[in-house]
């Protein structure tokens, strides 16, 4: 009943065309607001996605790290009863350290990531490889893979035409030494291949076997930096963390993907809800319009408010009449809005009709990403403020005397 009285007057013509105007002006405006956070959140989830799928390549589910220090001691048993747990569907042993890495008169400071041979199987590195393969030879004969900012950093060779460079790695040895010259280790390999996963990592990781790594930094024979696990698809990542903190447990600390890069999901998240913020505004200021439509049509139904109060309408049922009509604006401008973001959206699934500018990311158009609890939250997020919009004058109805002069 209440929508019905709200919706004839929504269509009815009014005394004052300012009225009309004004409240397709407040719809319009609600519609536009909406579109424009639906659309913003759906990009962020793209890149959010893309992000992930990066960083996916080079973070497994779950890391293990020692509880304190850089260094832990894992067993052979206790490997085997990790290799054991029903989730694991694999675990590479990590030895890793910042090296300088020379080449020539070339040199960058790397993070040297020493791996066992399963871990190529467990991460999806070796599907990024650009040049070279993934050859991280062994202990007498090391090779190394590195990323492709580092290759330009060092001007590293892998030209078919010319021989693999051999680079030179100087790393700190675990000693107790003040010898400088005995505290540091030099190395050398051959540079086998080189990966492109996301600039940060390019810029940052080189990857050799665990055995060289090991014996330039002196490690015994159960010690390790990290040891990194994929889980078995639809298992819960928390639950899996969970166990096997119980499994191993004070002396190491288990990180998941998302605490490895705490930072940088953090800070899209943050990016992502300070934008649908500042786009709420447009809709709280697309209530002030409300107000003045609603407060207008309360004083141009003073006559048809007097007859139904008469008539023996409560002033509940009166409130209602007119926040159904405030709730009726939010509805009709969130329903357009929405209906034109996911209309946006499709076509740019479908033909990539908005691009990115500059040509240097690794897609030329914006992603997007429809997630249905964004659509949920926008919605009601414009309804809802609708509604608080409505509230004075509705209330301004309710309180009018009687009048039937």
């Amino acid at each position: 009943m209440y929508f019905s009285f709200a919706w004839r007057y929504f269509k009815a013509k009014k005394s004052a065309n300012a009225i009309n105007i004004i409240a397709w002006v407040t719809t319009i405006v609600i519609a536009f607001a909406t579109c424009c956070q639906l659309l913003v959140l759906s990009v962020f989830n793209g890149f959010e996605g893309l992000v992930k799928s990066l960083y996916s390549s080079f973070y497994n589910d779950l890391k293990i790290i020692p509880a304190t220090g850089k260094t832990f001691t894992l067993t052979t048993a206790q490997i085997n009863s990790i290799n054991k747990l029903p989730y694991n569907a694999g675990m590479a042993l990590i030895a890793e350290e910042k090296a300088l890495l020379q080449n020539g008169e070339s040199q960058t400071i790397v993070s040297l990531k020493g791996v066992d041979e399963n871990y190529k199987n467990i991460s999806g590195v070796i599907t990024k490889i650009s040049t070279g393969n993934f050859d991280i030879g062994n202990v007498d004969t090391p090779k190394i893979v590195v990323g492709y900012g580092i290759q330009n950093a060092a001007s590293i060779n892998l030209s078919e035409a010319f021989p693999a460079s051999v680079v030179t790695l100087i790393l700190p040895k675990k000693s107790n030494n003040t010898d400088v010259a005995d505290a540091m280790s030099v190395g050398n390999a051959r540079a086998s291949g080189v990966f492109i996963i996301q600039q940060e990592i390019d810029n940052q990781y080189a990857i050799t076997n665990i055995d060289f790594v090991k014996q330039q930094m002196g490690f015994g024979t159960d010690e390790y930096s990290a040891a990194e696990m994929k889980l078995k698809e639809k298992i819960n990542i928390e639950d899996a963390k969970i166990n096997l903190e119980k499994l191993l447990g004070k002396g190491f600390k288990i990180q998941t993907r998302f605490e490895q890069n705490a930072n940088l999901y953090n800070t899209m998240r943050l990016e992502k809800w300070a934008i649908y913020a500042v786009l709420t505004l447009i809709l709280i200021i697309a209530a002030f319009n409300m107000v003045s439509a609603l407060t207008m049509l309360v004083l141009e139904k003073r006559k048809d408010i007097s007859i139904l109060r008469s008539m023996g309408t409560t002033k509940t049922v009166i409130r209602k009449i007119f926040l159904a009509e405030g709730l009726l604006l939010g509805i009709i401008g969130a329903a357009t809005g929405i209906g034109l973001a996911l209309f946006i959206c499709l076509l740019q699934l479908k033909f990539h009709i908005i691009k990115i500018s500059g040509g240097s990311f690794l897609i030329d158009y914006f992603p997007v990403k429809l997630i249905g609890t964004d659509f949920l939250m926008v919605a009601t997020t414009a309804v809802s403020i609708a509604f608080l919009a409505s509230w004075f004058p509705a209330g301004k109805a309710a309180a009018q005397k009687i009048e039937l002069k």
